[in-house]
């Protein structure tokens, strides 16, 4: 049984930083791609980042280029999501996501498992 558990979100003020975390078991992390989505209340799963199945490639929306960094640790099964200069916009759950595949995607059908979520609150 793949589970994907993600964590390390709360509640901070605007410029202020958090990392998540994802860890997987259940399958070789390290032979997939993986990726970070969020959902604002009322709004639909959106694109964050991704990274390919040995970190050579990484992917952000226009959003958060240059404020998040997407990396993994494949000896631990990890994959983060540094955020920093959070901004109220940022306010959503954030989702970990594993791939089908080595390669990465901004495409929510790209991935087929997916952590429980971890919500993220910034404060103006």
């Amino acid at each position: 049984q793949v589970q994907l558990v993600d964590s390390g979100g709360g509640l901070v003020q605007a410029g202020d930083s958090l990392r998540l975390s994802c860890t997987t078991s259940g399958r070789a992390f390290g032979a997939y791609a993986m990726g970070w989505f969020r959902q604002a209340p009322g709004k639909e799963r959106q694109f964050v980042a991704a990274i390919s199945w040995n970190g050579g490639s990484t992917d952000y929306a226009d959003s958060v280029k240059g404020r998040f960094t997407i990396s993994r640790d494949n000896t631990k099964n990890t994959v983060y999501l540094q955020m920093n200069s959070l901004k109220p916009e940022d306010t959503a759950v954030y989702y970990c996501a594993g791939g089908k595949y080595p390669s990465s995607s901004r495409s929510t059908s790209w991935y087929n498992y997916w952590g429980q979520g971890t919500q993220v609150t910034v404060s103006s």
